[in-house]
């Protein structure tokens, strides 16, 4: 992704702040919209990189989740709230908490994968937006490092578990156990 714009584009005029309603109408223009807090986030297609690097977490994840969890790759909404929807890159949640088009409660893993526009965005508003939901966990991945930044909720509010960078392993335990190396996320020869 290369841009965020955080309010609408100049041509909506807006007197009230923007719904999950609104969301609906919006063009199918392979952007990316989110809502935090009524205020529309659009963000470009994402790029060749993050798309490798959300796949390969996508398999790892998916190999390792526990029967009753299911692994889902953005565009797929989280509705936090009518005001608040997010689309992570990657989500774990329990299949139960699942319909056909979204996910109405907060994911056991939220991860977003970093380009540069969206960096600051991501490791704030989206991170603390999340905390906010109550989700357990949230992943950050840098795939220019390659890193992975863990943030886990306790009593409320987000830790930071693990930082971890090139070849060093992050052994999760939450939502479940697995090993993240982020180095063999971004591998451009990976076996097949």
């Amino acid at each position: 992704m290369t841009a965020v714009t955080a309010l609408p584009p100049p041509a909506v005029q807006r007197s009230r702040p923007f719904t999950r309603a609104d969301l609906e109408t919006m063009p199918d223009d392979g952007r990316r919209h989110e809502l935090i807090d009524g205020t529309l986030v659009v963000t470009p297609s994402p790029g060749l990189r993050h798309q490798d690097v959300v796949l390969e977490l996508a398999v790892l994840l998916r190999s390792a989740a526990p029967a009753g969890c299911h692994v889902v790759l953005a565009p797929f909404d989280v509705v936090v709230g009518d005001d608040t929807v997010l689309q992570p890159d990657v989500l774990v949640a329990r299949r139960s908490d699942l319909t056909d088009k979204n996910l109405p409660a907060a994911p056991l893993l939220a991860v977003e994968v970093l380009s540069p526009a969206t960096r600051m965005f991501d490791r704030n508003m989206k991170r603390a937006t999340f905390e906010r939901a109550g989700t357990p966990a949230f992943w950050v991945v840098d795939p220019l490092v390659p890193s992975l930044t863990a943030w886990e909720l306790r009593d409320g509010a987000y830790v930071q578990p693990a930082e971890v960078s090139g070849d060093q392993a992050f052994a999760a335990t939450v939502p479940f156990p697995v090993t993240v190396v982020p180095s063999e996320l971004v591998s451009a020869e990976r076996p097949r």
